[in-house]
């Protein structure tokens, strides 16, 4: 099913353009197709279709990237206007970027994964001793992911600097724990669905040892937009884009099916099946909206993070909400 193209065309569209930064995996691609349009899974990602909703004075522009990409650019230059990160990444952009209460990833009991080979050595009873003393190779999808913070957490790996960690975009963290490049890989986006059958076995589930720890879920990602917007752009803009954003992630929730199509072109590794159990993961209630119990378990993950010297203490943390249209 492809969506109904907007009136305006883009070459003729002299509206303000937004960057939408993203990951392109299942979820965030599910969430923003109607105000980006979908974009191509060949580079350079050009839309081929527009989008579906009326997105009013600003126009919006997907840009898909490995989400530490993402992170590494909202740290160095914050040119994109609305982008994701990784939590664990917030405290180094805060300044510049606000959260917005919808589009984040939260766990509630699952999460990343750390997974080894069957045959391998390494089990839940002797992980933290063979990770932290350097006997094994772990790859991560990046040391500003929300899910490196986490395991260095459960293993208590800032008290060692000896743990074998290599990073690698997280498309590649299976294949190298398949082939045996690393002895094991800590797993993301949806890659957490894919362990049936792939001759791997989980170590260790973040999310589930979160909430059994916090009884909160985990806050692993986030959607966040640029605090000098309402300068650039006029007052009322940052509220007017949540509005935006909030509307695109109930339209593709209301289209679901559509939205499902669209993501399998980018994910041909999963399966129907795959790809709706990971929607149901990632693209949850608190993912419309993370409410005080979202804003509570970010808090949270981030005083953790501050009291193990991952990054400074972030004063106040807050979501942008949806504005009433005006």
């Amino acid at each position: 099913m492809t969506p109904t193209p907007s009136l305006t065309s883009p070459r003729n569209d002299q509206r303000p353009v937004l960057r939408i930064g993203h990951s392109p995996d299942p979820d965030d691609l599910f969430m923003w197709w109607p105000i980006t349009g979908m974009l191509s899974p060949e580079p350079p990602h050009e839309a081929v279709s527009g989008p579906t909703l009326d997105t009013g004075r600003l126009r919006y522009v997907g840009v898909p990237e490995d989400i530490e990409v993402l992170n590494r650019r909202a740290v160095e230059s914050g040119d994109l206007e609305i982008t994701a990160l990784s939590m664990g990444c917030y405290p180094r952009v805060h300044e510049r970027y606000q959260l917005t209460a919808c589009g984040a990833s939260m766990g509630y009991g699952y999460g990343p994964k750390l997974i080894t080979r069957r045959d391998s050595r390494i089990t839940e009873a002797n992980l933290g001793e063979l990770v932290g003393s350097g006997e094994v190779s772990v790859a991560i999808p990046g040391v500003r992911t929300t899910a490196f913070l986490v395991l260095s957490m459960m293993l208590d790996l800032h008290a060692s600097g000896r743990a074998r960690i290599v990073e690698m975009p997280f498309d590649r963290v299976i294949p190298a724990v398949t082939g045996g490049a690393v002895d094991a890989g800590l797993v993301i986006h949806q890659g957490q669905v894919m362990l049936e059958g792939s001759g791997l076995r989980q170590l260790a589930d973040l999310g589930a040892w979160w909430l059994q720890r916090t009884t909160l879920p985990l806050p692993l990602g986030g959607n966040a937009i640029r605090r000098d917007l309402d300068a650039v752009h006029g007052a009322g803009t940052l509220a007017a884009v949540a509005r935006t954003l909030d509307a695109s992630i109930r339209h593709a929730l209301a289209h679901r099916s559509a939205s499902v199509d669209y993501i399998l072109g980018w994910a041909p590794e999963l399966s129907r099946e795959q790809a709706e159990r990971y929607i149901e993961m990632y693209v949850s209630p608190l993912t419309v909206d993370a409410g005080e119990a979202g804003l509570g378990a970010i808090r949270r993950l981030l005083e953790e993070g501050a009291a193990l010297g991952r990054f400074a203490p972030v004063p106040r943390v807050e979501f942008v909400r949806a504005g009433e249209p005006g």
